[in-house]
């Protein structure tokens, strides 16, 4: 359990571990495992060569790498310095990295030894690095990590600390646009870990075993570690999410709790012999980031045999804003499709264009009003003032609450196809194609129709060896969603583009279909 009176700050997170149950492991990774004495004595190693390469409090660090035990490290060295660590998403592009890192202003860069090749060309337009290191092994003169971690003073600096100042800077998925830098505090986490052991499902036993599978660069794969750290539980860490390899851990380290993208769930529900597996040790599964079907949710719980937990949230609020508890599960609740109930505490509303609270079953912008909104967007106060409004975050996402106040979720606003004068919202029409045997994936976007303005299209992924014809894909459509919502045109491909979060890249799906045109609207 998450212990406010030992943990005021996130610099306090290994410290108070550390004096609690100093010989119990916190971290595995591969062949190495850490205790909790020595993950806080590297962490304190880290800070104090932070401040050794000359970092003042609140300065910007780097950290390009796969998911790996010196990620936390790193991590948890740069909450005892007071520095804010940039994760950096790898599998962007090289300029859209160099400008990650330049309007971060970073000052120290560690790089994983698979994106050497990738760092290497544009080091020098990162104007604002000054010092490089290597995470796996040596590269020119960079120091290595490990040998310059224990190079440093185990002391621990102990340097003042606010709850406003920032812990962690992430980068926005960039769907329009430059990404944006999210600037989370030290109250920010706090708070996130307060509220979610409220909600009942963030409240580890220390001891227990949980999975870090997600990418380290989004807020759920660090939320993962960091959460479990803080509970005094046992963070086994994959380098990449693999889902063989996710049942294949479940089995030797005995996970008991996990997060998971839906599109991950899938793969891991999909393995051969998975239900011949001993998943005993398994007690919750936690989902989020992207919309999961129907069937694969009642088919995730009968396979893993846990209980199931879906998280709403976003970036910009440490990725709280709603749960959907395990009760809510029960397909004959009728929740299946909704994103949950607000955390205690929150005010989550979802308003019309004018600001104002949208009646039940009214879709309308989601808002959240919670202590776990982030400070703003690094160096953007103009865009920082348009998202958070009356301490309120307007989240982009549509949706509407029913009358036992749960929330359910259309999609991102800006995804909204108008077609003939009326709305419809892409992950609608996407739950009813999911529903369609033949279909394994599935995405909505609008194109131009001379007639109705938009057009709704299916873009589909059919499961192996199956076969479907557009026009019986769209009947079948046409008995579980309203006509003007049925897709018009299906397209069959062979993948789906999504981002680390799992989120479908409607702009790369779109962009056939609207280049040349002044507007993206029709």
């Amino acid at each position: 359990m998450f212990d406010l009176d030992a943990i005021k700050t996130c610099a306090d997170i290994t410290r108070s571990q550390a004096k609690t149950r100093p010989g119990d492991i916190a971290q595995v990774f591969e062949d190495r495992r850490t205790s909790f004495g020595e993950l806080d004595a590297r962490a304190s190693r880290i800070a104090n060569g932070l401040i050794g390469l000359g970092l003042k409090p609140q300065a910007r660090i780097g950290y390009i790498g796969m998911n790996s035990d010196r990620f936390f490290e790193a991590v948890f060295g740069s909450f005892k310095a007071n520095v804010v660590l940039v994760g950096v998403n790898w599998r962007l592009a090289a300029p859209e990295i160099v400008y990650v890192l330049n309007d971060a202003q970073a000052e120290v860069l560690f790089v994983g030894a698979e994106f050497l090749p990738l760092i290497e060309p544009i080091k020098d337009q990162l104007t604002t690095v000054r010092h490089f290191i290597g995470i796996d092994g040596p590269h020119g003169d960079w120091p290595v990590f490990d040998a310059w971690r224990d190079s440093q003073s185990e002391a621990d600096p102990m340097r003042d600390i606010a709850p406003d100042d920032d812990v962690i800077q992430l980068y926005t998925s960039g769907t329009t646009g430059h990404p944006k830098g999210v600037q989370l505090t030290n109250a920010n986490y706090i708070s996130f870990f307060d509220h979610g052991q409220q909600a009942g499902w963030g409240n580890y036993e220390a001891g227990e075993v949980a999975l870090c599978a997600m990418p380290n660069f989004h807020v759920a794969g660090l939320n993962a570690g960091i959460m479990a750290t803080a509970q005094g539980a046992k963070s086994v860490i994959m380098k990449q999410v693999d889902p063989a390899r996710v049942i294949d851990l479940i089995e030797q380290e005995r996970i008991n709790a996990m997060f998971l993208v839906p599109a991950v769930i899938q793969f891991v529900v999909a393995i051969p012999g998975v239900e011949k597996r001993d998943l005993s040790s398994l007690k919750r599964v936690f989902y989020g980031a992207s919309p999961i079907s129907e069937e694969v949710l009642l088919t995730a719980q009968r396979v893993l045999g846990a209980s199931f937990t879906q998280l709403y949230g976003l970036t910009e609020t440490v990725g709280s804003g709603t749960y959907l508890p395990p009760d809510a599960h029960d397909p004959a609740r009728g929740k299946l499709r909704s994103c949950g109930l607000p955390y205690p505490g929150f005010v989550v509303e979802v308003l019309d264009e004018n600001g104002n609270p949208q009646p039940q079953g009214k879709v309308g912008e989601i808002t959240i009003k919670a202590p776990t909104v982030m400070k703003g967007y690094w160096g953007k106060p103009e865009a920082t003032g348009k998202a958070i409004v009356n301490e309120r975050f307007y989240t982009g996402d549509a949706g509407y609450f029913d009358e036992e106040g749960f929330l359910y979720i259309y999609d991102r606003v800006k995804d909204m196809i108008v077609s003939g004068a009326e709305n419809v919202y892409p992950a609608e029409v996407e739950n009813a194609l999911m529903s369609y045997p033949a279909i394994a994936d599935a995405a909505v976007i609008g194109v131009p129709d001379d007639k109705w303005g938009e057009a709704v299209k299916g873009i589909v992924v059919l499961k192996p060896g199956a076969e479907a014809s557009a026009e019986d894909i769209i009947a079948f459509c046409k008995t579980r969603i309203a006509g003007y919502k049925t897709p018009k045109s299906i397209d069959f491909v062979e993948a789906l583009p999504r981002n680390p979060s799992g989120k479908i890249l409607r702009r790369e799906l779109r962009e056939p279909f609207w280049a040349g045109r002044e507007r993206r609207i029709n």
